[in-house]
């Protein structure tokens, strides 16, 4: 959709750096709501290449931000998500994901847990754009002895590429706090977040991402969000980039994208998420599920989404059938041309006796079979920071 017509959707709501994306030449398209980037004049496959290289800059302030405060707040939350979170130390981070009844993901998000403030754990949530208002009636709901703050005047910036630390750090080099900000943004791990004091603006920044890159996610007051972007965006290393190549990283890296890969049809085992459940929290269970959890890590799921690298040059996409031995035996969830790897990649469910590495199936594009091999993921390594 061209950015005129995205333009003329009333309902589409617009993040603190519509305008700088617009001057930028960025056509906008409609994305859970918002009018967002899906690419530059430089196209998706530039933007995806100088973000491996040097350093990309995402606007993802369409997610949801929120403060989850209160006694114990960090085990109340676990009677929601799977995650260990009473585990987090100040400043550390956790990828977990809401379940239902079922097992089944509602959604998946990131948990900060902060330092606490009058005897009260305080936890910063990010969840996705399409279901945040969902998430949030879900926590005030069932968690009504917390305090829920959904933080709507804030931005969300993402800036990623192995060249990411060095840009950050020369913009916060600039501030009264010098070097030694620098240092502090230099040491820190992935999965860890800190607060920064920019001349009196406070940035939230965490290192992680959606990438696969090392890069940092920049949490902001709405009114300073623009001015920010556009000063690292002076830096040479940095080149704005959209939603496309949001997603062909994403893809390379074999991050799950939730309404494709994950959704309230899924489960953590089948999606290959088990990894996000500490042995305390599949022992003890307590939340939603556990018992479907620990039934499919004992009996084994029926699917299991998988990594395929596809013969050819066409892509294959969402929803196309994954064959073998001319019978269906899966769908496809996501996928794409890889910038990085020159070819065709995807991921999807298959059934379990098809999943093992280096099995041969086919998937269907436009109507005829072709030739794919079950791959592990990461397609392209990740490059996370792991500290000094």
């Amino acid at each position: 959709m061209s950015d005129a017509h995205a333009a003329e959707a009333p309902d589409l709501a617009r993040t603190p750096l519509d305008f700088v994306h617009r001057a930028r030449g960025a056509r906008m398209v409609p994305f859970a709501g918002y009018a967002m980037p899906v690419q530059y004049p430089l196209g998706i496959i530039g933007e995806h290449l100088h973000t491996r290289a040097s350093a990309g800059l995402f606007d993802v302030s369409h997610m949801g931000q929120a403060l989850l405060e209160g006694p114990a707040a960090s085990a109340r939350l676990e009677t929601l998500v799977p995650g260990d979170i009473e585990g987090l130390a100040p400043g550390r981070m956790r990828y977990t994901q809401f379940l239902d009844q079922d097992g089944h993901i509602l959604d998946d998000l990131i948990v900060t847990r902060l330092p606490d403030e009058g005897g009260r754990e305080r936890l910063a949530l990010v969840v996705n754009a399409s279901v945040k208002a969902a998430d949030f009636a879900h926590l005030a709901e069932l968690l009504p002895d917390l305090t829920l703050t959904v933080l709507t005047g804030r931005a969300l910036l993402a800036l990623q590429g192995p060249k990411a630390a060095a840009v950050l750090g020369r913009r916060l080099r600039g501030s009264k706090a010098g070097g030694a900000t620098d240092e502090a943004l230099a040491q820190m791990p992935f999965m860890s977040a800190r607060d920064f004091d920019l001349d009196g603006l406070r940035l939230g920044v965490s290192r992680s991402g959606y990438t696969g890159e090392d890069g940092f996610e920049i949490s902001l007051a709405e009114e300073a969000a623009a001015s920010f972007a556009q000063a690292l965006l002076e830096d040479l290393d940095v080149l704005p980039a959209g939603l496309g190549a949001r997603d062909s990283l994403r893809l390379e890296a074999g991050l799950c994208l939730y309404g494709h890969d994950i959704d309230a049809t899924t489960d953590p085992v089948e999606a290959g998420l088990l990894w996000s459940i500490s042995k305390r929290r599949r022992q003890d269970g307590g939340f939603p599920g556990a018992d479907m959890i620990a039934r499919a890590v004992a009996e084994g799921p029926s699917r299991r989404r998988v990594g395929l690298l596809i013969e050819g040059k066409a892509p294959a996409r969402e929803g196309a059938e994954i064959m073998h031995g001319g019978k269906s035996v899966g769908r496809l969830t996501s996928g794409g041309f890889s910038p990085s790897l020159g070819r065709p990649i995807a991921m999807g469910y298959v059934e379990a006796a098809h999943a093992a590495t280096g099995e041969s199936v086919e998937v269907m594009i436009r109507g005829r079979p072709v030739g794919a091999k079950v791959t592990p993921m990461p397609f392209v390594p990740h490059r996370y920071y792991g500290g000094v």
